[in-house]
């Protein structure tokens, strides 16, 4: 109960930081091309972090990073609510991870998620996995419906007299209490014990090479696309539609209050169509509503295509995370839940450059969709690599 506690106070910070941080920067003065520096720097910061969880974490307990990075979050949250200096702002998102998951899917942890993940699999018998993952990401999209709101601080500022840049750069006050709190709601829990040998410390995941090695792939081809518009939702909208982070914040609350629904479906949605074929079916219709997003006249048209594509989001998501604990070794979970993304946060560090060009000198609308098209070769990938692979549940069902 307490990590899906923290879950919700974490994402609610991430959330408000993914409104705020694109909006910040390019008020005082960061062009497209620069924003995707910062973010391409972030991606590969939080591949290094994300990987030492994961490899650590099996070895020293996953508790200490469950603490450990909402606490380095509330620092940079800190520094950026009191510094102006561009090499600090560099540095204070990078250890932050400000910037990734952008948009109403900013409600995510960071680079403990691993750990996270790993602590909920030890914790979970194999036929309530899909649910239990499913009622985090609903923890997730409560948090994202608080941090939309709370995108309303800058609006409320300035009523008060702030500068337009000094009220946005202020509300990261409000991420640095989010973060310090997530982080000590996670205290009194207790670093349940695996029925396995730990490993040595910085053991490479042997017994789940042949999982890990395909994650590469088709995660891979997922970070080339989800850099070339993840990041830059906020963005997007602002340049776009040239809307305020009140109404972003407000359309992205709406989407995190009805996609709550898919959250707790996506247990469901497995069982119908298997996990499988629901991770590929999610992924591709993701795709498609995608480009009709970027296509879209008005924004609350965009929005309302955000908030379908959001739905099926939420779904594919919280079951993505769910096979991988369930196909990995149990002694190895947090490892490969390390590892299995660096190569995707990777090519999530390119494609945010290139976008970022491609934003200020070509068109607003052609990266969402290479995104789309990338995204849409992933879900292809993962049926091509994962159909004949069935998590320990389905296995038992088909033997039965």
């Amino acid at each position: 109960m307490l990590l899906v506690v923290a879950r919700a106070v974490m994402s609610s910070g991430r959330a408000l930081s993914a409104v705020l941080l694109p909006i910040y920067l390019s008020l005082i003065g960061f062009s497209a091309s620069e924003l995707g520096l910062i973010i391409a720097l972030v991606a590969v910061t939080s591949a290094v972090m994300t990987s030492a969880v994961g490899l650590l974490s099996d070895r020293l307990g996953r508790k200490f990073f469950v603490i450990a990075v909402p606490l380095l979050a509330a620092l940079a949250a800190l520094l950026f609510a009191t510094v102006r200096v561009d090499a600090v702002l560099f540095i204070s998102a990078a250890l932050g991870s400000f910037g990734r998951g952008s948009g109403a899917g900013a409600g995510q942890v960071g680079p403990y998620a691993p750990a996270e993940q790993a602590l909920i699999a030890d914790a979970t018998p194999p036929s309530h996995r899909n649910a239990i993952f499913g009622r985090v990401a609903f923890a997730s999209a409560a948090g994202g419906l608080i941090g939309g709101l709370l995108a309303t601080l800058p609006q409320i500022l300035q009523i008060f007299g702030s500068d337009r840049a000094d009220a946005y750069q202020h509300s990261f006050f409000a991420v640095t209490v989010l973060a310090a709190f997530a982080a000590l709601v996670v205290l009194p829990i207790a670093n349940p014990r695996v029925p396995v040998a730990k490993p040595p410390l910085f053991s490479f995941p042997r017994r789940s090479w042949p999982l890990l090695r395909r994650l590469w792939v088709t995660n891979s081809i997922n970070g080339l696309a989800v850099g070339f518009f993840g990041p830059f939702i906020t963005y997007w909208f602002f340049r776009r539609y040239g809307v305020s982070s009140g109404v972003i914040g407000i359309l992205y609350a709406i989407i995190n209050v009805a996609t709550m629904v898919s959250n707790l479906g996506a247990a469901g949605v497995a069982r119908r169509l298997g996990l499988v074929r629901a991770v590929v079916v999610t992924r591709i219709i993701s795709a498609l509503l995608l480009i009709a997003m970027a296509l879209a006249p008005a924004f609350w048209i965009a929005g309302a295509i955000y908030l379908i594509r959001m739905m099926a989001q939420r779904v594919n998501l919280p079951l993505r995370q769910s096979y991988v604990m369930g196909m990995a070794d149990p002694s190895e979970r947090a490892a490969v839940g390390g590892l299995a993304n660096l190569p995707a946060q990777g090519t999530s560090a390119l494609s945010p450059i290139l976008a970022g060009y491609i934003f200020e000198n070509v068109s607003l609308a052609l990266p969402f969709e290479l995104g789309a098209l990338f995204q849409a070769l992933n879900g292809l990938a993962f049926l091509a690599f994962f159909r004949n692979a069935l998590p320990p549940e389905e296995r038992v069902e088909s033997k039965g």
